[in-house]
């Protein structure tokens, strides 16, 4: 066996202490717990036998974090920790913030095990083999062990019930799904007959698949375990139409709208939807400590208060937080600096990972034949994105702080090119006129605007999810412009989830979202936000949609750019790191001509408010949803307060 390093964000032949020589093999440090006393919070149910003594809670093996690698120092335990989310769904970035994970990755973005001891991946990418830690647990004190992972390879994910369509994707290599198999009651494998480059990216996700789940608590929900009368009973006295249904809504892991069902999380939700304030706890089994063996997380309590979007800001200049940066963003940042001096908290600001702030999505897949035909031309594209002026925007809405961008990496990722990021983002009015009228829309009506091929006025409803304000700034913006080569814009808000259908059924011309998500992209990134592969890109839903449900919804891709882009895409999937490199450049040259999005502007520093009492918080951090789950890679478990 030869040594082997593993998948790194930014470096992706990176030599990890621990590795096994042979396969790569991710292991964790395996420092003993040194026995310090009690958590407080739980001193009294362990006194009356409610609770077994932390060392008898913890796994053989827990995970220690590495302080000084990431720069925190030995905390105290106690206090509770307040942040305010815009709507009571987004309960679940308690998950997002937890990120317990099977890998995830460190603050350097760099994958590690964690809620795993160790990892092995053979020399081809296509075997994996998961190392369980010993005597880990859920939080109801049950064993975490492979029965897990077979429940939901079995009993889930192969069901018919549960999952009509299958394994999601990423369990496949093409129509190859994954042979799962148990080497004993720690270690499970997953192997295909060809590499997976997505699997590894899956279990780190900010979101992730949760390939295991309570076996022990849902099979009590299951019909292959509970008696048929029982489980009927269940499921008619809570008018629901099927055992799957109530397995599904008992379930749930991202959701949190089951209180009851047991998690690895470091705090576990205690409040039953509807509420306006969600009290979270420290979960007793939670599987991570720090160098001097205190289990974590310090903080005992986590609360989520909801209140309306447009209010928040007010609520954390009041001091009504100790760590916010949902829902703020920069037009925020003089009011906060301002009240700062008055309240125990300071505003740092952080550095963002996403591809743009926002960006422009003409619906490729749209149903109008007529404006489908326009918006495929990539001089229309090319003109609309030349008739932005981007450094108003940035000096209007930004102080002059933010940077004009397309919708792509940045430049700390390994596959930037200044040109990815430059090309027609150029304010050039008479440019943008000459493409309109090379594509024969010089006819005009009496007020300027240009006709369509069929006799219509160009109008364009731009459509937003009326979730930040700042999309409606920069529209007003980009319609006056646009009114100087012939282009009328008209904005129309609407929920992300009507939004969303209207794109995917065709109804939507154009919409203003963010930018993608991984702006740190790297050779062994999925590149599927930059090729038609997934539903929910605006750009394309038909499209990915097709390519999501194996040609049984949605589009083929018609347009040859389109073509090339998935075949980048299935070369990168099956190449090995210089193939999947020279596949990546390929996908972004191919998306810098064709401008498939329109980015506005980037590199907008996210504002991050932390009491000044508050401890291990980084002053400089990436805001980022993927990879980094915002405060996620930070580890908000081992933040305390020093009080």
């Amino acid at each position: 066996m030869t040594r082997f390093p593993i998948i790194s964000k930014f470096s992706a032949r990176r030599v990890l202490a621990g590795m096994v020589v042979g396969a790569s093999v991710i292991t964790t440090s395996l420092m003993p717990v040194s026995g310090h006393a009690e958590v407080p919070y739980f001193e009294d149910a362990v006194a009356k036998g409610n609770l077994p003594p932390m060392l008898e809670r913890l796994p053989e093996h827990p995970n220690v974090i590495d302080f000084g690698a990431e720069d925190k120092t030995i905390g105290k335990y106690g206090g509770e920790f307040v942040t305010i989310m815009g709507r009571s769904k987004d309960i679940r970035m308690a998950v997002v913030y937890g990120y317990a994970r099977l890998v995830g990755y460190d603050p350097d973005l760099n994958l590690q095990p964690d809620i795993l001891e160790a990892l092995d991946v053979n020399e081809e990418g296509n075997v994996f083999t998961l190392h369980i830690r010993k005597g880990h647990k859920w939080s109801d004190g049950a064993p975490f062990t492979a029965e897990d992972f077979r429940y939901y390879w079995e009993d889930i994910v192969n069901n018919d019930e549960l999952y009509p369509v299958g394994p999601p994707r990423f369990l496949f290599v093409g129509d190859e799904p994954a042979t799962f198999e148990i080497l004993d009651e720690y270690t499970v494998r997953y192997s295909w007959s060809q590499s997976n480059p997505f699997f590894l990216a899956e279990l780190a996700a900010t979101l992730p698949p949760f390939i295991y789940r309570p076996a022990h608590y849902l099979k009590q929900f299951h019909e292959k375990y509970r008696d048929g009368d029982e489980l009927n009973a269940i499921v008619a006295e809570r008018s629901l139409r099927s055992w799957a249904v109530l397995h599904t809504d008992m379930d749930r892991p991202d959701r949190l709208s089951n209180i009851n069902r047991p998690s690895l999380d470091p705090w576990l939700v205690t409040t039953e939807e509807p509420s306006d304030r969600f009290v979270f706890v420290r979960n007793p089994y939670y599987h991570r400590v720090d160098p001097e063996g205190n289990q974590l997380p310090y903080i005992d309590r986590m609360i989520f208060n909801i209140s309306n979007s447009k209010l928040v800001p007010a609520k954390v200049g009041a001091g009504e937080v100790d760590l916010q940066s949902r829902v703020l963003s920069l037009k925020d940042y003089t009011f906060l600096k301002q009240s700062e001096a008055k309240q125990n908290y300071q505003v740092r600001l952080w550095d963002v990972g996403a591809g743009a702030h926002a960006a422009l999505y003409p619906n490729l897949t749209c149903s109008d034949p007529v404006w489908r035909g326009v918006l495929r031309d990539v001089r229309f594209r090319r003109a609309l994105s030349m008739a932005v002026n981007r450094t108003e925007i940035n000096r209007v809405l930004y102080f002059g702080l933010a940077q004009p961008t397309n919708n792509t990496v940045l430049r700390k990722s390994p596959l930037f090119k200044p040109e990815y990021r430059e090309s027609f983002t150029n304010f050039d009015i008479d440019a943008a006129n000459a493409l309109l009228d090379d594509m024969g829309l010089a006819e005009r009506d009496s007020d300027g605007i240009r006709l369509l091929p069929d006799g219509r006025p160009m109008e364009i409803i731009v459509e937003t999810t009326g979730e930040n304000p700042e999309h409606d700034d920069m529209l007003e913006l980009i319609g006056d412009s646009w009114r100087q080569v012939g282009v009328k814009m008209f904005v129309k808000g609407l929920q992300r989830e009507v939004l969303r259908n209207r794109a995917y059924s065709g109804e939507t011309i154009m919409s203003i979202f963010n930018g993608v998500d991984n702006g740190l992209a790297t050779p062994n990134t999925v590149p599927s936000e930059f090729v038609p592969a997934q539903q929910d890109s605006l750009q394309w839903p038909k499209w990915g949609q097709y390519y999501q449900t194996d040609g049984e919804a949605g589009e083929a891709p018609d347009m040859p750019a389109a073509k090339e882009l998935m075949n980048q895409y299935r070369k990168w999937q099956t190449s090995n790191e210089k193939g999947r490199k020279e596949a990546w450049q390929d996908i972004l040259d191919i998306n810098s001509e064709n401008m498939f999005s329109i980015g506005l502007i980037g590199n907008v520093p996210q504002p991050v408010v932390v009491d000044k009492d508050m401890r291990n918080v980084p002053e400089k951090g990436i805001h980022s949803w993927e990879p980094g789950a915002f405060f996620g890679i930070y580890r908000p478990d081992t933040f305390w307060w020093d009080r």
